[in-house]
This record gives structure tokens, sequence and C-alpha cells, in this order.
């Protein structure tokens, strides 16, 4: 089961980097991945801290570290 969140990794990257700043519904709509797997990626770069999470107004938003 790693390698499908692994994978799901490598596209929520790529989608950070291209987009920025996202909500998660934005991520799973923008993301042709298992929507439930998102939120696993997200963890995974999460505990490698290469996000920030802010909230903004009723939502997390998500981007990558520079």
């Amino acid at each position: 089961m790693t390698r499908p969140i692994g994978e799901t990794v490598g596209k929520v990257w790529k989608f950070l980097d291209e987009k920025g700043e996202v909500t998660l519904n934005q991520m799973k709509n923008g993301i042709k991945a298992d929507p439930n797997l998102v939120p696993q990626a997200i963890g995974w770069l999460a505990c490698e801290e290469k996000l920030i999470i802010e909230k903004k107004d009723r939502f997390l938003t998500y981007s990558l570290k520079k």
C-alpha cells in the first residue's frame, strides 16, 4: 500500500508546485489520484516538514515550503 501513497505524494508535490496555495478540495479535484490517498500524501509531506499548512477562514490551505 505504500507505493500508491508514494505515487500520490509525487502528484501532490507537483500540483502544489504548479498551483501554490490550495485547499484539500482543490487538491482532490485537481489531482488524478484516489481522493482517499490525498490526505495520506499530505500527512507524508507534513511529517517530512515539506508543507506550510495554514487556516484561512473556515479552510486549511496547503503550500510547499521553499
